[in-house]
């Protein structure tokens, strides 16, 4: 989802800055695509859940002007049932999607309110709706992202900043094909199909265009009716 966001808001205009960690070959690969289809783009490598790394990173960015679109995509799942979930196991999932969703977006905000203008946007998951056995960890991180942009959404509000969630569902990849057979997924969905990374890029691309100055707040379901 993450490419594909990326190319969408590189297509839609912005100049996209993309982030990879583990495999920064993986963002420069979407750079060069963006480049390639005359779209604006280039790549950074920090480690998120490092608060030092990623404001030092960060403040490097800054210099180049305030970055006034936010798309927070950091997840990993290291699943198991609460009774055998180790402490690392819950401390590495929360570190990730929670711990880098501050490290990432506080250090951004002063620039960003000093333009009166903004967008901050994370992706979250169905599991941080419903719950999902096996991933009480997963689940506690993405709902924690949920309380987190409803708070910050009220902080922000009157300068003209927008914060909003997506929660994706069953979405096209290799991990969805491996876990689940299209007989489940038939039982599953309502609409009995998984989506495609395009319907969370966009509706990314229109909650942080203009158009959606007036949506903050919300947690938006791509979910083919599952919730």
């Amino acid at each position: 989802m993450g490419s594909t966001i990326a190319k969408r808001l590189a297509a839609d205009g912005y100049a996209v800055i993309v982030h990879a960690h583990r495999h920064p070959e993986s963002a420069e690969q979407v750079v060069a695509k963006i480049l390639a289809n005359s779209g604006s783009a280039s790549s950074v490598s920090f480690d998120i859940t490092d608060g030092g790394a990623t404001r030092h990173a960060l403040e490097t960015l800054l210099k180049h002007g305030p970055i006034q679109v936010v798309v927070n995509n950091a997840g990993a799942h290291d699943d198991a049932p609460m009774a055998g979930m180790t402490s690392e196991q819950w401390t590495k999932v929360i570190g990730l999607s929670l711990n880098g969703f501050f490290n990432v977006t506080q250090p951004l905000l002063l620039p960003m309110i000093g333009t009166r203008w903004g967008r901050i946007l994370s992706i979250s998951s169905l599991a941080g709706v419903t719950g999902n056995r096996g991933q009480t960890n997963y689940a506690a991180a993405k709902a924690g992202l949920h309380g987190a942009s409803k708070s910050l959404a009220i902080e922000l509000a009157s300068r003209g900043i927008t914060v909003n969630v997506v929660a994706p569902g069953l979405i096209e990849s290799a991990s969805t094909r491996q876990a689940f057979s299209p007989e489940q997924i038939e039982k599953m969905v309502p609409m009995k199909r998984v989506g495609q990374p395009e319907d969370v890029a966009s509706l990314v691309s229109f909650l942080v265009s203009d158009q959606a100055g007036y949506i903050t707040g919300q947690v938006i379901g791509v979910n083919g009716g599952m919730a």
